[in-house]
């Protein structure tokens, strides 16, 4: 008999600004069933009791994590994660929401050296190979074998440190820290890994890029990109899974 998938009680999601939102997160939970309420910080909403969620949703913004005098709600997520942490509860940050989680456990948040906007590849670190859910965003959905660089969407300007005691899981060329866990629920990632097409059309309109590029290669790339997304949706929003022991990578 099949596991079937076992849903959180409710997730949290905090919005840092209006159009950067859950995306394909909102879209998995829609259609698993799992409740969810999303806060709009920019908006001046109020962060409900964190006793009632089992998972936290940290969404992406052009702020910096440290303008927290000119966005006072980011100290109140700091807080979130920690307290999320202690409760041993699933974080996901996402973008700011990873630096966020960084500042949180104590590691620094600065400006690279270039901003690192569009479609580059990733590459897993030995954690990240051995990590059950990290494994389920670099298997190619059609062809099953497991990557180790793949591509992914990014829209950042700083990075971080990885904090103490945490699992440096991915770098990319420009940004050697790209994803981290923290104990065995907490992911912190600097790519997008939410993003819909519309959402990355959006946000790149007034960016100096090379538009018709970047149409190409979102359409080229998203389909195999939101298919890696839900399945590790699928592994994040199962709590208590049992996970197999590392398999063999290649690519």
């Amino acid at each position: 008999m099949g596991l079937a998938l076992i849903s959180v009680m409710s997730v949290l999601i905090c919005k840092n600004i209006e159009s950067e939102g859950p995306g394909t997160i909102e879209d998995f939970l829609k259609r698993k069933k799992i409740p969810f309420t999303i806060v709009e910080l920019s908006k001046g909403e109020d962060i409900p009791p964190a006793n009632g969620f089992d998972a936290l949703l940290l969404m992406g913004g052009p702020m910096s994590v440290n303008e927290d005098d000119i966005y006072p709600y980011i100290k109140k997520e700091e807080e979130l994660v920690r307290e999320f942490i202690a409760g041993d509860k699933s974080i996901l940050g996402i973008c700011l929401g990873a630096q966020i989680m960084a500042k949180a456990l104590g590691s620094k948040v600065y400006k690279g050296e270039q901003k690192e906007i569009g479609w580059h590849d990733i590459e897993l670190s030995d954690g990240g190979i051995s990590d059950a859910l990290m494994r389920r965003l670099a298997i190619h959905p059609y062809v099953g074998d497991l990557w180790r660089k793949f591509k992914v969407f990014h829209w950042h300007g700083e990075t971080f440190d990885i904090p103490e005691g945490a699992v440096a899981l991915a770098r990319s060329e420009l940004f050697p820290n790209q994803a981290f866990r923290y104990g065995s629920r907490a992911y912190a990632f600097q790519f997008h890994i939410e993003v819909t097409k519309e959402m990355i059309y959006d946000w790149l309109k007034d960016e100096d890029i090379n538009l018709d590029k970047l149409k190409t290669e979102t359409e080229n790339l998203f389909d195999v990109y939101k298919r890696r997304a839900y399945s590790f949706y699928n592994e994040f929003f199962t709590p208590n899974k049992k996970y197999s022991t590392p398999a063999a990578f290649s690519k």
